[in-house]
């Protein structure tokens, strides 16, 4: 499969059901066998919720996009400009908040599509740079940016329920 075959379609708040179950199915799917059941049923109960996304659709600074193959969504990013950003909050810059692929289709570009739909629309808003949180474990998403430009610039933490985790800022300059 070649990644023109992957359709990039911004979601709306008509598909805040569909992002919700997506983005939690992704989210444990990458991290419940790293985290405790607790830790991660905290931090979805917050993340998680028919409000919380709804919320995050009508930010005017957040967008999601799905990926789309054969009708089927295969992946989908956030992400974020001005205040909408979680740390930076730099008018010059994008961040992607989220990123996830569903694991059946790792391997298939399709992460490496999301991320240069990313590219295209800093650089069309004339952004000076790229930035996202990682956590510090994770290696193959560390690797992923790594290979797309991103260094380290930082690190913040992040609380999944009762667990202090770090996170790290990593930035690409457009």
């Amino acid at each position: 499969m070649t990644d023109h075959n992957i359709i990039i379609q911004k979601a709306t708040i008509a598909d805040a059901d569909t992002l919700l179950t997506f983005g939690r199915k992704t989210f444990f799917d990458f991290f419940a066998h790293l985290n405790t059941p607790e830790d991660m049923e905290a931090y979805a109960s917050n993340a998680f919720t028919p409000q919380r996304i709804r919320a995050e659709l009508n930010n005017p600074g957040s967008h999601f996009y799905f990926a789309m193959l054969n009708g089927h969504i295969t992946g989908y990013i956030k992400i974020n400009r001005g205040t909408a950003q979680t740390d930076l909050q730099d008018s010059d810059a994008l961040e992607v908040e989220r990123i996830y692929v569903l694991a059946e289709y790792h391997g298939k570009k399709i992460g490496h599509k999301l991320l240069d739909f990313a590219f295209k629309i800093a650089q069309e808003k004339g952004l000076q740079y790229v930035w996202l949180g990682v956590w510090e474990h994770n290696q193959k998403a560390l690797s992923f940016y790594e290979k797309h430009g991103f260094k380290v610039i930082g690190s913040h933490p992040f609380m999944l329920g009762s667990d202090k985790q770090t996170d790290l800022l990593m930035k690409k300059e457009l």
